[in-house]
């Protein structure tokens, strides 16, 4: 609900505080923002226009998602989200697309309100409804996030692009930043057969470098189960995430024909948790 939210959210144009009154979120400058019918806000800084996944890519993942096909994918994040001792806040997704994660962790949390951020409209449509006390938000993950600073006590960045110099902004000290890497297994069984978009080498050596002075790393797990996937399971698998964005489905169900009905897929996805330093003021 976008409403609880409210407090937390920040002017696009000039980072005053925000209102809510009549369907419509004002700051004391003058700028406003309405409210869309679906329950979400657009708060895209005017650099970038709407974009990200389409409506067929976020229909595919949230059925991925509600059948529990990584069910234990969400189960990591969420333990790791409410470990001991988690500061006052928020809990944020970026690149939150349907926000399952998200839902999931505020399900532990019972006192948290959650935010989800995403530049797709058809993905803000969805996450609008996955949580009583989650708010749905556009905004470009590459620019500069519509939140307080220090709002957050837990960042999610699951399989999305994340500017870890806004993390370190929102983040309250002590707060958490949850960040998933596929490894290079992740999804054998479909990859190589359907040409899928590969796992970028060092990608998580770059990370670790790239959050020095921002973020101290803390824990992590290996999160390794496996799907058996009948064929609309398999094509919602393969073009949910960027292979959608190259793939067209008519391409995927005629290689899925030369593979066994159902298939074993391997999920493999390693989750990091990063944490802002008490005395880091960022």
């Amino acid at each position: 609900m976008l409403a609880a939210a409210v407090p937390l959210l920040r002017c696009p144009r000039c980072d005053e505080r925000l209102t809510l009154a009549a369907g419509t979120l004002h700051c004391r400058s003058g700028h406003a923002f309405d409210v869309a019918r679906q329950g979400y806000v657009n708060l895209l800084s005017g650099r970038r226009g709407p974009g990200g996944d389409d409506a067929a890519m976020v229909a595919r993942r949230a059925a991925v998602l509600s059948a529990g096909l990584f069910g234990p994918l969400t189960a990591a994040l969420v333990e790791l989200a409410s470990g001991p001792n988690p500061p006052e806040g928020a809990v944020v997704e970026v690149g939150a697309g349907t926000a399952h994660h998200l839902a999931a962790v505020l399900d532990a949390l019972h006192d948290r309100v959650g935010v989800a951020l995403d530049v797709s409209t058809a993905a803000l449509r969805r996450a609008a409804r996955a949580h009583p006390r989650a708010a749905a938000v556009g905004a470009d993950a590459w620019s500069r996030w519509p939140l307080a600073d220090g709002c957050a006590a837990v960042v999610l960045a699951v399989f999305a692009p994340r500017d870890l110099d806004e993390v370190a902004r929102v983040l309250a000290p002590g707060g958490r930043l949850l960040v998933t890497s596929p490894q290079p297994d992740h999804l054998t069984g479909l990859a190589g057969p359907l040409g899928l978009v590969g796992v970028e080498e060092r990608k998580d050596a770059r990370l670790i470098a790239r959050v020095e002075g921002l973020l101290v790393p803390d824990d992590e797990q290996q999160v390794r189960w496996t799907m058996r996937l009948d064929r609309a399971e398999a094509v919602s698998v393969a073009l949910m995430g960027p292979s959608g964005f190259h793939l067209g489905a008519a391409d995927v169900e005629t290689a899925l024909a030369a593979l066994p009905d159902p298939v074993e897929v391997v999920g493999s996805v390693r989750v990091r948790t990063l944490v802002k330093a008490p005395d880091r003021l960022r």
